[in-house]
């Protein structure tokens, strides 16, 4: 039995990876539930997922929980990864998969920059990496929406950006930022040679959407679906195995973002999602209506955006204390 399963675990996994890519999961989220699939297999004894029940799987949630003392966050992508493994790879509908408990997901207030910090936190940046923090601020993007920009997706004459599959798959429309206009039109000459060198060396096009390709071959090396911000060097494709452009890692920004923050005196936990945090804030603290806000960051609810008054309300000082009417 054991030698069995032991031989079908590699099967079963790769059941996930196409399954994941065949509903256009990312990247990060094919890997993150591989993961855990393989983690739930190995820690049930490398026995087959179809002769593991409820109990048990209600039992690897609590070690998670309880041993490994997981967020929430984590341990509600340890359960997605389970009903996925369940419903989509295995086609399996069990009810109790529905029952299970999820742990409770506490919202805790965003880290928010004020413009000083901002200003001096970008003075510390320069480059290209430099270029996208500004994007993340000006615009409100997300890490990986910044790094994957297109070419075509910036339109100088309408002075907006669109962003392209975000999160939930959705694009948006944002504004350019007329400060960053020559900059951005700077990097697209820049990234423009870069272009140019790969299809003198007959290199393989950028990565597009699988559809797309399918259906288009050589879309992937045309110039408006390139990079905006391509890395330096050729890398090997995860997915497919295709020596070929990617965009900058994003590593890259972190870690720049990290030395600036030192080098701008800041003494706040900073990250690239801290950029999009300030850039909600700082809207709404200038009168922006927050469903434009909702609109701006891509959230489907308004009540996702909701918790940047609560921000607001720290920012402000919120009501006087009755302290200082006694002093």
């Amino acid at each position: 039995m054991e030698t069995r399963t032991a031989q079908g675990a590699p099967r079963l996994l790769d059941q996930v990876r196409e399954r994941a890519r065949y509903l256009h999961y990312s990247l990060s989220t094919e890997k993150a539930y591989v993961y855990w699939i393989r983690m739930f297999v190995r820690w049930s004894g490398m026995r087959h997922p179809r002769e593991i029940g409820s109990k048990e799987v209600e039992a690897f949630l609590t070690m998670l929980s309880n041993q490994r003392r997981v967020s929430s966050s984590t341990h509600k992508q340890a359960l997605s990864a389970i009903v996925f493994l369940y419903k989509e790879v295995m086609g399996m509908e069990l009810g109790w998969l529905q029952d299970l408990q999820r742990p409770a997901y506490t919202r805790r207030i965003p880290t928010v920059l004020t413009r000083d910090e901002v200003r001096a936190l970008l003075d510390a940046m320069d480059g290209p990496i430099g270029l996208v923090a500004r994007l993340l601020y000006g615009i409100g993007m997300r890490l990986m929406e910044g790094m994957r920009l297109r070419v075509k997706d910036v339109d100088f004459d309408r002075n907006v950006i669109i962003v392209r599959e975000a999160k939930g798959n959705k694009d948006r429309v944002v504004m350019l930022p007329k400060s960053l206009a020559q900059a951005l039109q700077d990097q697209i000459t820049s990234a423009r040679r870069v272009w140019e060198a790969d299809r003198k060396a007959n290199s393989p096009g950028v990565e597009v959407p699988h559809a797309l390709e399918a259906k288009y071959p050589k879309v992937g090396q045309t110039w408006g679906w390139f990079w905006v911000f391509p890395s330096p060097t050729l890398a090997t494709d995860l997915r497919t195995g295709i020596v070929r452009r990617h965009h900058l890692y994003e590593e890259r920004l972190q870690r720049a973002l990290k030395a600036a923050v030192v080098k701008a005196n800041i003494h706040k936990q900073v990250s690239a999602h801290t950029l999009r945090h300030s850039f909600a804030t700082h809207l709404l603290q200038a009168g922006t209506d927050i469903r434009t806000v909702q609109e701006l960051l891509g959230h489907s609810d308004v009540s996702t955006t909701m918790i940047y008054t609560h921000v607001l309300k720290v920012a402000a000082g919120g009501t006087s204390s009755p302290l200082d009417a006694l002093c």
